[in-house]
């Protein structure tokens, strides 16, 4: 298993490094244990600067799909519980701004919907 990257001229190169990383961690094509390129090997293999790779390293780890252990590297992290509390921790926060403002439940889900659509560009 290695990890594929394909950067191209969509999105923020940043943006694309952490989707395609987060994907493929969810997704199982990197394992958790997986050992994640240094940020500079990264860069280095893409084409791309060391801070764009740092930005999505930090999106990435702040999101709870990788972690860093110190000189040891950065590794997928067993996120699937983490990822899955905090998108609930977000979801009931959603929840409670919606009803304050007095939006239907069908308006809420409409709203949601078209937030992933346009986070998945789909």
């Amino acid at each position: 298993m290695t990890l594929k990257i394909h950067i191209d001229e969509g999105a923020a190169p940043y943006e694309q490094v952490r989707a395609q990383i987060s994907e493929q961690a969810r997704s199982g094509a990197l394992p958790v244990g997986y050992k994640l390129p240094t940020v500079r090997g990264l860069a280095e293999e893409l084409g791309l600067a060391a801070n764009t790779v740092a930005k999505a390293y930090r999106a990435l780890e702040s999101d709870g799909v990788i972690e860093t252990r110190g000189r040891n590297g950065t590794f997928v992290a067993a996120a699937g519980s983490a990822a899955e509390r905090e998108a609930a921790s977000a979801a009931q926060a959603y929840a409670e701004r919606v009803h304050r403002l007095g939006l239907s439940e069908s308006a809420a889900l409409d709203a949601v919907r078209d937030a992933l659509r346009a986070a998945y560009g789909s």
